[in-house]
């Protein structure tokens, strides 16, 4: 599962070809004829028995890979894979959507507890480091695998926090990367950028009645607004004056289960579990991708020159909104933030066993760390995290990370807390 033009495709063909004597790979998109294999049939074997005449020869069980791409546009694909599960489990099989996450939503007769769920995300900061710079990755790893944590040399972390800029523009969806990496030519990067968020509001027409379709276009063009107040929490008047929750909210849900948006909601308390302290009327919606959202708002990617510039025209929204990606790849449950009766407002509470350690992002030049300060006062948490433009350190019961090290977060909470 995964957002249109996040790499599932490429990765599912290269994986087939080097772990698999064959790879039978069918976008049921493109191919509507080979829908019929599935409608009314329930029979694996039959099924099995077609896509073999379409490749060409036999499929062997596990020497053979089975890739059914953009399998949400056949939900009886979908079925089949409870009955492939149960009768011949020794077919691999692997299907992905780029809307699959509303497919599997809406189908009653989905196979749970016979599909295992992979979701794959944008590029992270690491892996567009390992094309952008080796010798710098390496020198990356390096400082996680040190016992202590300690902060990076100049020589190091500044050449990190440049190409972290670079990455935020343009570094999260493959195809974007890799023009920018290869050509450095901006001008394409944008039309790349361009095409994809075009084919995404033109998923929202082909796959949502006229009246949803519209609103889901403009909860999806409000949150560059949204992100820019410095209260970040969702305005449903800054979607459309006079807009209700109860009108936006199946639009929202929409654009989570496709996805391209990030809930992080407010919880009441910090305590375990989280999800039992949930506010459901205040949340903050983030882009999936921040290269997009500064391509949906329009900012220019010149503004990276200028330090604070490109730091503040944003009033903290790029880096959150990183952070935000960053954490959705590497927890697994929902993300939470934090407020206290308007004193201090912290942008995540990470559960760790049986600790609520909270994160706070800063992304200029100022970093007190205000609502950390008001939140040991009042629940003591055993560490508190910044996530900031400075270096890596830990002072007493405070860890101070780069926010090019943003998804190594569990990594040093680990390290700090076993």
């Amino acid at each position: 599962m995964g957002a249109r033009q996040i790499g599932k495709t490429t990765t599912l063909i290269q994986f087939g070809e080097n772990e698999y004597d064959d790879l039978v790979y069918v976008n049921l998109e493109k191919r509507q004829d080979v829908h019929a294999f599935f409608t009314g049939n329930k029979d694996p074997e039959k099924i099995l028995e077609n896509l073999s005449l379409i490749h060409g020869k036999s499929i062997e069980a596990f020497k053979t890979l089975i890739v059914l791409d953009e399998i949400q546009e056949c939900k009886d694909a979908l079925i089949a894979l409870k009955y492939f599960a149960e009768e011949m489990p020794d077919i691999h099989i692997i299907g992905a959507g780029s809307l699959l996450g509303l497919s599997i939503g809406n189908n009653r007769s989905f196979p749970v507890g016979k599909v295992e769920f992979l979701d794959m995300h944008p590029l992270s900061f690491e892996e567009f480091l390992e094309t952008a710079d080796n010798k710098l990755f390496s020198t990356y790893l390096h400082f996680l695998k040190q016992e202590k944590i300690s902060p990076l040399q100049d020589a190091f972390f500044n050449p990190l926090q440049r190409i972290y800029k670079e990455y935020l523009l343009f570094g999260g969806m493959p195809e974007v990367a890799a023009e920018y990496l290869e050509n450095r030519n901006v001008e394409r990067v944008q039309k790349i950028q361009d095409a994809i968020l075009q084919a995404y509001e033109l998923d929202f027409v082909k796959h949502a009645d006229k009246t949803s379709s519209t609103k889901i276009e403009q909860v999806w063009n409000s949150i560059p607004s949204q992100l820019s107040r410095e209260n970040k929490k969702f305005v449903y008047k800054l979607v459309k004056t006079g807009a209700r929750a109860r009108e936006y909210e199946e639009a929202i849900q929409w654009l989570i289960q496709a996805g391209l948006i990030y809930k992080v909601s407010n919880i009441t308390k910090p305590s375990i579990p989280l999800k039992a302290y949930e506010d459901l009327s205040a949340y903050k919606l983030y882009v999936f991708e921040t290269g997009l959202l500064i391509r949906q708002a329009g900012l220019d990617p010149k503004v990276f020159i200028n330090n604070e510039l490109f730091f503040n025209e944003f009033k903290g929204a790029l880096a959150e909104n990183y952070v935000a990606q960053s954490f959705k790849s590497i927890i697994k449950n929902n993300l939470y933030y934090w407020t206290s009766e308007g004193k201090a407002e912290l942008d995540f509470i990470i559960e760790h066993i049986t600790d609520c350690i909270p994160v706070e992002v800063m992304s200029g030049t100022d970093t007190k760390a205000k609502s950390l300060a008001v939140y040991q006062k009042k629940f003591h948490p055993k560490l508190r995290i910044r996530i900031s433009n400075l270096n890596l350190n830990l002072t007493d019961d405070l860890l101070n990370i780069p926010l090019f090290y943003a998804d190594k977060t569990k990594h040093f909470i680990e390290k700090i807390l076993p």
